[in-house]
């Protein structure tokens, strides 16, 4: 089997549980609150430019021509394709600049883009990409599950579209190869860290998607009692 072969079928009940969770299944029917959605394009807005970062790092620790190439091309990629989605959604919604800049990420958000950074830059080129993956394959899994489903009329016809789309299926397609190629060079204790890579950015993605749904925001002890608010 494939190191992509292999962490999915680890990953199988995860995977399962992110295309079913809440709030992608209120996305699928177009019932998916307004606020709740609000909420998380601006924190996946945000999530980009970490994540373009550490695409960007990667890119420049990767031993050879082909994988430094195709890394860079995934981050400016990465950041014209789903900078386009959040645009027409942030507009839609009226976010000014303002208050896009001073929103900070929420807890979950700013975990997931240190442990991408802190990954890129401590980390193999191997287990880097390994940990950027999930980021490009389960929003294909989930694209491709909810436009199977999604009226024409959903209002979230244009998030469906982008990510069922063959533009990110090609993106996705590249970052898998890349992942199948590392992982044949890497020895076991280095496959062994792309597996668990995989593994904690996917857990990550369930988090960030219950994180919107709750609208998680940092706790404010002074205010109440200690924990998520929202």
């Amino acid at each position: 089997m494939t190191f992509i072969e292999d962490v999915l079928a680890e990953n199988a009940e995860l995977c399962e549980a992110i295309r079913t969770m809440p709030f992608n299944r209120a996305l699928s029917d177009g019932t998916l609150p307004r606020e709740a959605f609000r909420h998380y394009i601006i924190q996946d807005a945000l999530y980009l430019e970490g994540f373009a970062r550490a695409l960007a790092m990667a890119a420049a620790r990767a031993p050879e021509a082909d994988g430094v190439r195709q890394l860079a091309q995934s981050a400016a990629g990465a950041i014209a394709v789903e900078r386009r989605i959040h645009e027409h959604f942030i507009g839609l919604y009226g976010v000014s600049a303002e208050c896009f800049a001073t929103t900070p990420l929420t807890p979950v958000c700013e975990h997931y883009v240190n442990f991408l950074v802190a990954t890129a830059a401590t980390r193999g080129v191997a287990e880097a990409v390994a940990a950027l993956l999930p980021c490009f394959w389960i929003y294909r899994d989930v694209g491709w599950a909810i436009h199977r489903q999604a009226d024409a009329d959903n209002p979230y016809r244009a998030w469906i579209d982008t990510y069922a789309g063959d533009d990110f299926d090609a993106a996705v397609e590249a970052a898998c190869t890349l992942a199948d190629s590392l992982a044949l060079s890497a020895g076991a204790q280095e496959r062994r860290r792309m597996h668990g890579a995989f593994a904690k950015s996917a857990l990550l993605e369930w988090m960030f998607w219950d994180s919107a749904w709750h609208q998680h925001t940092w706790p404010n002890p002074v205010a109440g009692p200690a924990g998520y608010a929202g």
